[in-house]
């Protein structure tokens, strides 16, 4: 079996600010400001770069895009938050139907 690389984890963070804001065409100001904010918190490298994971940069994406529509960062940021609780609720809801389902047999 092949070892995972890197590569293969879509957490792993391999992008630098310049490369991300290349891709993204965004600017480099744009990509620190959301971290500032706490909208997208990229890891660091020992050195204390940011590095973005592609999971980093599909986040970047989305805001990118509620941007345009005019939201603020603050905003984003509370809907991003909303958007984790809603996933997570949805998680413990599937959970409990689950169990509620074996135990009804």
């Amino acid at each position: 079996m092949m070892p995972r690389l890197p590569i293969d984890d879509e957490h792993a963070p391999l992008y630098s600010v310049g490369q991300v804001a290349e891709m993204l065409d965004v600017q480099q100001a744009f990509l620190r400001r959301l971290d500032e904010f706490a909208v997208v918190r990229p890891r660091r490298s020992a050195g204390g770069q940011r590095r973005y994971s592609r999971h980093d940069i599909g986040q970047v994406r989305y805001v990118v895009g509620l941007v345009t529509e005019g939201m603020t960062l603050a905003s984003i940021r509370r809907i991003l938050e909303l958007e984790r609780e809603v996933a997570r609720l949805t998680g413990e809801l599937e959970a409990a139907l689950r169990r509620l389902s074996e135990l009804g047999g």
